[in-house]
C-alpha cells in the first residue's frame, strides 16, 4: 500500500529509504466500503486522502438537493474537501466511495510537518497543487465553452476506464447534463 504512495511521490521527487520512512509515518491507512462517506457537509475535515485502490466522488449538493459531481478520484489520485481541510472549516462537499476503497490519509498537522521536515515534500505538494489548479481551470473552461457532446468525448478520451466504472447518472452529473442527454450522446 505504501509502495504505491512512494512511486507516486517519486514521479516528482526522488526519496531515500530514510526520507520515505519519514513520509510514511505521517500517513494512516484506512479502508472504506462502497457507498460509505469519508466526508459529509457539515463535518470537520480532519484528513486529506490518497487513493490506493477503489473510486471516490467529490460532490456538491445544492439547495434543491441536486448533486453536482466536482470530481472522481481513482488509484494514485488525491481527494477531499481541500478548502475545508486547509482552512479547518466545515465541509461543504461530500466524499463518497463508489467502490470499496483503500486510502492513505494525513491530517493538516501531518501535512505541515511533512512540508517543514522535508523540503522535497513541500516541492511535491506544490507540484500537485499546481497540476490540480491547471486541471480545474481546464474543466471550468470546458464547462463554459464546450458542448455536452464535446465534454463527453473529452471525458472518454482522458479517462476511458471511468466510463466503465461510473453509473451514467453520475457521469451526467459530472458533465452538467441530464441523464437523458447523456443517453443520447452515449449511443
Amino acid at each position: 500500500m505504501y509502495q504505491i504512495l512512494r512511486e507516486h511521490i517519486e514521479k516528482i521527487v526522488p526519496l531515500s529509504d530514510e526520507e520515505f520512512a519519514f513520509v510514511a509515518r505521517h500517513f494512516t491507512a484506512r479502508k472504506y466500503k462502497k457507498h460509505q462517506f469519508l466526508v459529509q457537509p457539515g463535518d470537520a475535515v480532519k484528513h486529506y486522502y490518497f487513493v490506493v485502490s477503489g473510486l471516490l466522488k467529490l460532490v456538491y449538493t445544492d439547495e434543491d438537493a441536486r448533486q453536482h459531481i466536482v470530481s472522481f478520484a481513482m488509484k494514485d489520485w488525491w481527494e477531499g474537501d481541500f478548502y475545508a481541510f486547509y482552512t479547518q472549516t466545515e465541509a461543504t462537499l461530500s466524499v463518497e466511495c463508489l467502490e470499496d476503497t483503500e486510502v492513505l490519509c494525513f491530517s493538516l498537522q501531518d501535512y505541515r510537518d511533512l512540508c517543514n521536515g522535508l523540503q522535497k515534500m513541500e516541492r511535491f505538494f506544490l507540484e500537485k497543487v499546481n497540476f490540480g489548479f491547471l486541471a480545474a481551470q481546464r474543466r471550468i473552461i470546458s464547462m463554459l465553452t464546450s458542448s455536452a457532446k464535446e465534454r463527453y468525448e473529452q471525458l472518454i478520451k482522458q479517462y476511458p476506464s471511468l466510463v466503465q466504472r461510473v453509473p451514467k447518472s453520475q457521469l451526467a452529473a459530472y458533465l452538467g447534463v441530464s441523464r437523458e442527454t447523456l443517453s443520447r450522446l452515449y449511443q
